[in-house]
């Protein structure tokens, strides 16, 4: 016959329990101290439905601290300034600034002829300012490419600022620029995001760098990321530090009237994937491990309550206004707040992060396997624009994910004029897939799977070899596995259901 025990309690636990008693007997006059669970209830919408899945700390278990889990996040974005002719300022913040060198002046061949650019030589000139212009930015980026524009920033001359003008390529460009003139002895891959390069942190501060965006999408004037080919392992990757991010973004909406139709629809799809991935990547608190100094915790987080603002806005203004502008370009209202929604991607990816699309969409463009030259690209070469590689996917991945949350893929889903007041949570990924592919279709000049851009089965185990070392994006994937061989399997099975949709 077992017998009972009794625990004692402690004198902390009468001493709370007591409190509590009088609490609930005797409330005091104060609203928010009258009821022990006030500030709880009232606090249900936004943080907390992140803090209900942090893991407690217990003080008396030793613990491993690669598996402790994430407890909070982070806001970090450039200052922006938003307005038609804004552009004509540059010279006079660049003025304010004091600069005691000379202005590093990037951008690329097509950008060096336009308006924009005529603007910020007119800009600079009224200020007199010194300034030297570096043009050979490719679109696109190689690490071949972003080698040479280092090397020229190294060696032509002390530059104490640096402007970017241009799409995000240019802008990632003097990302890059600006880090290694900073780091001079550096080797190229120190920085270069893990496991294919060291991950090392930027923990210098690196010159001022100012982006005017000639194109509405990566949202690069208010990230610290960077991302280009490289070409030995044939897949995208990049550097990411929110250091990087530049000093200030200047957003003219007269700016982005240049872009042809073709590119404002890759542009645009790529800040849909932004605002969809970063509202439906894991949530931070539940990404491991732990930073052990803040210098270390990633730019991209997993989505946060801030993120998630940003991210819904920049999701619905796009299915509002990029089909508006793709087919009209003289709509001035769409030009603007798909420029808008570019930068609210932008500040929302950038802190929150993507997943599966862009991880997906690496091996895509680096591999090209058909040589696939996209229509109303004015480029000499082969191109899979980075919004169309990362758009492909994303019927395939959103079905995937929505396992993980599904309310989070009905809200995107309504987001698309889905009527989901009838849908079953369990629906929720084929009825936002179902409305991701709907949209491309009617965008037009979409490609309707991967077979269309040149691949087949055939190359899904390659494809899969080139996704693998994404562990930056991967890792902010609901549902994604983490043992290496089961994760081979899911990416393959996505890969084979993104040939067609």
């Amino acid at each position: 016959m077992s017998t009972a025990i009794r625990v004692v309690p402690s004198r902390a636990a009468r001493a709370v329990n007591l409190l509590k008693t009088v609490q609930y007997t005797h409330p005091p006059s104060c609203p928010c101290h009258s009821n022990p669970g006030y500030h709880q209830n009232q606090t249900r919408s936004t943080v907390s439905r992140y803090n209900d899945r942090t893991s407690r700390r217990n003080y008396a278990t030793p613990q491993d601290t690669s598996q402790l889990k994430e407890y909070a996040f982070e806001m970090a974005a450039s200052s922006i300034r938003f307005g038609p002719g804004v552009t004509q300022e540059v010279g006079m913040d660049i003025a304010n600034l004091n600069p005691s060198g000379t202005v590093a002046v990037i951008t690329d061949s097509t950008v060096e002829k336009l308006d924009a650019m005529r603007q910020v030589r007119e800009s600079l000139d009224r200020e007199g300012i010194k300034y030297k212009i570096f043009n050979k930015v490719k679109v696109e980026p190689k690490d071949y490419s972003v080698k040479e524009a280092i090397d020229w920033a190294r060696t032509t001359g002390d530059y104490s600022v640096y402007l970017a003008v241009g799409g995000g390529s240019v802008i990632d460009t003097a990302k890059l620029m600006n880090l290694y003139s900073v780091y001079k002895d550096a080797d190229f891959m120190d920085f270069v995001n893990a496991p294919l390069g060291k991950g090392r942190p930027v923990d210098r501060k690196l010159h001022p760098l100012i982006a005017v965006p000639t194109t509405a999408g990566t949202g690069s004037e208010t990230t610290g990321t960077a991302i280009f080919d490289l070409v030995a392992k044939k897949s995208k990757t990049g550097i990411a530090h929110r250091n990087l991010k530049p000093y200030l973004g200047i957003c003219d909406p007269l700016n982005t009237r240049t872009m042809p139709s073709a590119v404002k629809a890759s542009s645009g799809l790529d800040v849909l994937c932004h605002a969809l991935e970063s509202y439906t990547a894991i949530p931070f608190n539940e990404r491991t491990p732990r930073p052990t100094n803040p210098i270390l915790r990633p730019a991209y987080q997993g989505a946060n309550p801030i993120s998630d603002i940003f991210s819904l806005n920049a999701l619905r203004q796009t299915v509002k206004y990029l089909p508006r502008s793709v087919k009209d370009p003289e709509d001035v209202e769409a030009q603007t707040e798909m420029l808008l929604a570019a930068t609210l991607a932008g500040v929302g990816f950038g802190n929150a992060g993507v997943h599966l699309c862009h991880g997906m969409s690496y091996p895509i463009s680096s591999q090209n396997i058909a040589s696939y030259k996209h229509a109303g690209y004015d480029v000499p070469h082969p191109i899979i624009p980075h919004g169309v590689s990362v758009a492909v996917t994303a019927p395939a991945v959103f079905k995937f994910t929505a396992a993980s949350n599904p309310d989070r893929h009905l809200a995107a889903a309504e987001a698309f004029g889905v009527d989901i007041s009838n849908v079953k949570r369990e629906s929720a990924g084929e009825v936002l897939a179902e409305a991701i592919a709907k949209f491309l279709a009617d965008l037009g000049d979409q490609p309707a799977g991967l077979k269309a851009l040149g691949f087949g089965r055939e190359h899904v185990e390659q494809l899969v070899e080139g996704t693998i070392p994404q562990a930056r994006v991967l890792m902010l994937a609901p549902g994604l596995a983490k043992e290496l061989q089961a994760e081979r399997e899911q990416l393959g099975r996505l890969f084979e259901d993104a040939l067609e949709h």
